[in-house]
């Protein structure tokens, strides 16, 4: 069994290498001769003639850069951005870019000359990928198409992708059909090298199916024909199947007759590739040579050029100083204009935090002295055991000690986010348990209006923000809500599916509601907002200023709708969680 499993890994191998070599003849010349006769038309184009020069010389980094720069010239010719795409896809290809070959090939327009090559490229490399089924899609639309339509690909190499796909994917009925067609096809082409492979697939296959009797003969055959060809790693693998076949049948001085052959290959093979080496260093060796003189002859004209020149490019200083001493000059005038809008801009920044200070220290004075006037009525009630006034007067006090905490609570986050020291960590939050969270604090306060509350966001909204911060946009809404809303009004805090990327979370209120002015004056970018419209309730603004840049921060956006006596809605859009497939 463990030398079946090496005979058809080698059977294997065999048409691997011969399909990589039939690869190496990258551009035949029927290609040759129509790609130049196709794309002569461009040839003014100057990035693009380089482009196809390089391409046919096979320099494929050439053909990459100036495809590349082509393309980068926006040209609207549907024509010859298919050839930049071609040009380039074929080029990663043969560096073996798979992905960035099919990016480039993707791009080409079904009415490309060339498309037919195309489809065949895409299943070349969905079969080097092993994405059989891929490439099978893409071998099967070009089965009934007549050879002059491939510009030098044959119609037996179409069979014998598909022949392979289908032996990979154990389909031995399928890839037996291909594969003889393919081989008849061959033998008639007398392509020899596909040959050699193509007998090999189909030993491959018949030996899949343990019918050794079928296989060993085109494996003979394989190894008869690769005598003819120059390729010595074909004749390597040749022989090695043919030692391994022979071990199989117990022959084994046969046998070491082929391993011996399979030793000689094998050396000869490296003997080639050192060779080759050796050529590759002297080419380089002269081509470093060749680039030394350039370099001197390159010296020598720009000493040439400079004795010229000398005097020009006096006069091009003396110019220069002059649009340099202009230059300076205007960027003073410029940057007087902005140290002077700077200064306004710093101006209207103390005064807004004068401002702030003022309405602040304002609202602490208010909130202590009348905590201060509830505690001398707590004080009197409790003297004269009037629990009735007592109750009162505690729930006041709540009330007066929560909104001057929320306002202490809002201005240390605004201190925080002003100076960058806030910790913020965006992840995946359940929307409904927050709001159900936040809401649970501001029972009392409601039950103190008798408002109705009701939480209807959907169990399922899942976002990507900071709970943190996305607690205390809720605080501050729901906060104003209740605070602005009248004795027995409603809240009621639900979301939208807005879109694919935001789910939508609204805070209603059934309370005063405002008129559009008052919202435009809210949505403004500024550090410190108007006071309300009912002087009994007034705030700095500075909670909604910094719900304002919590929500921007987790990738948010929000707005208001609002009408006098109406109520009003919050409208927070907070970015989804993505979900994995």
């Amino acid at each position: 069994m463990n030398a079946k499993i090496k005979i058809s890994f080698l059977l294997i191998l065999l048409s691997v290498s011969t399909f990589i070599y039939s690869q190496q003849k990258n551009i035949d010349k029927t290609f040759e001769i129509e790609i130049k006769n196709k794309s002569s038309k461009f040839t003014k184009e100057a990035n693009f003639h380089k482009a196809q020069l390089f391409f046919l010389a096979e320099k494929w980094n050439s053909t990459l850069v100036y495809s590349m720069k082509q393309l980068s010239v926006n040209s609207n010719d549907v024509e010859l951005n298919d050839y930049c795409h071609f040009f380039r896809g074929f080029s990663f290809k043969q560096k073996k870019l798979f992905k960035e070959s099919q990016k480039e090939l993707n791009k080409i327009s079904s009415d490309f000359e060339f498309y037919n090559r195309v489809k065949m490229i895409l299943g070349e490399i969905a079969l080097e990928q092993n994405e059989f089924q891929k490439a099978i899609n893409y071998f099967e639309e070009l089965e009934d198409i007549a050879d002059t339509n491939f510009f030098g690909l044959k119609t037996s190499k179409v069979n014998h992708n598909l022949g392979i796909c289908y032996l990979h994917l154990n389909d031995f009925k399928k890839a037996e059909s291909y594969l003889i067609k393919s081989t008849k096809l061959q033998e008639i082409e007398k392509d020899t090298l596909m040959l050699v492979g193509a007998y090999g697939d189909i030993a491959t296959l018949y030996y899949d199916q343990y019918k050794d009797n079928e296989a060993i003969p085109y494996f003979e055959k394989a190894y008869h024909l690769s005598k003819k060809t120059n390729d010595f790693q074909l004749k390597k693998t040749a022989a090695m199947n043919m030692a391994v076949v022979e071990e199989n049948r117990k022959n084994f001085p046969l046998a070491l007759t082929y391993r011996k052959e399979f030793e000689k290959w094998k050396d000869s093979l490296n003997d080639q590739n050192k060779v080759w080496a050796v050529a590759e260093l002297e080419k380089q060796f002269a081509v470093k040579q060749k680039q030394k003189e350039v370099t001197v002859l390159q010296a020598e004209n720009k000493l040439k050029v400079a004795e010229r020149n000398g005097l020009f490019y006096s006069s091009v200083s003396l110019l220069l100083l002059f649009g340099a001493g202009t230059y300076f000059y205007r960027q003073k005038v410029k940057n007087n204009k902005i140290i002077l809008a700077q200064k306004s801009e710093l101006d209207e920044l103390n005064a807004t935090k004068d401002k702030l200070f003022s309405i602040v220290s304002h609202d602490l004075r208010s909130s202590v002295s009348a905590l201060k006037t509830s505690n001398t009525k707590l004080q009197h009630s409790l003297e004269t055991k009037n629990f009735t006034e007592l109750d009162i007067q505690l729930n006041n006090n709540s009330a007066i000690t929560n909104g001057a905490y929320n306002l202490l609570d809002n201005l240390l986050h605004w201190a925080l986010l002003q100076t960058k020291q806030s910790y913020f960590n965006r992840e995946s939050q359940r929307l409904f348990f927050i709001v159900e969270q936040t809401a649970y604090n501001y029972t009392p306060l409601m039950l103190d209006k008798n408002i109705k509350f009701e939480n209807k966001v959907s169990k399922s909204a899942l976002v990507f923000v900071d709970q943190e911060s996305l607690k205390m946009i809720l605080r501050n809404f729901l906060d104003n809500a209740i605070k602005f809303s009248n004795q027995e009004g409603e809240i009621t805090v639900y979301s939208r599916d807005s879109n694919e990327d935001y789910w939508d979370l609204v805070i209603e209120d059934s309370g005063l509601g405002m008129n559009d002015v008052t919202c435009q004056e809210l949505m403004k970018e500024t550090v410190l907002l108007s006071k309300k419209i009912n002087e009994d309730i007034v705030g700095t603004g500075l909670g909604l200023q910094l719900c304002k840049s919590m929500i921007k921060k987790n990738g948010g956006k929000f707005r208001i709708e609002s009408e006098e006596g109406k109520g009003t809605k919050m409208i927070v859009s907070l970015p989804k969680t993505q979900k994995d497939g």
